[in-house]
């Protein structure tokens, strides 16, 4: 277990701002991914990479955004 990327030891406001930078940081791939596309001569394996990075930012984002989320019982 490593702490530096184990959520249960941040408090919240950590985790707020993390969330934050971890949203940038997927836009800024979602951009890079299209600007790639969209030139004619666009390495797959790079876009590839940038893809798997976006999904564990994706997953990251979920994770924290589980644990800001309050569980309520309907």
């Amino acid at each position: 277990m490593n702490a530096t990327t184990d959520i249960s030891m941040k408090t919240n406001e950590v985790l707020k701002v993390e969330l934050e930078v971890f949203r940038r940081q997927h836009r800024d791939l979602d951009e890079a991914i299209a600007a790639l596309q969209e030139r004619d001569t666009s390495d797959q394996l790079t876009i590839r990479r940038l893809k798997k990075k976006k999904l564990g930012l994706k997953d990251k984002i979920a994770q924290i955004e589980d644990r800001l989320t309050p569980d309520i019982i309907a």
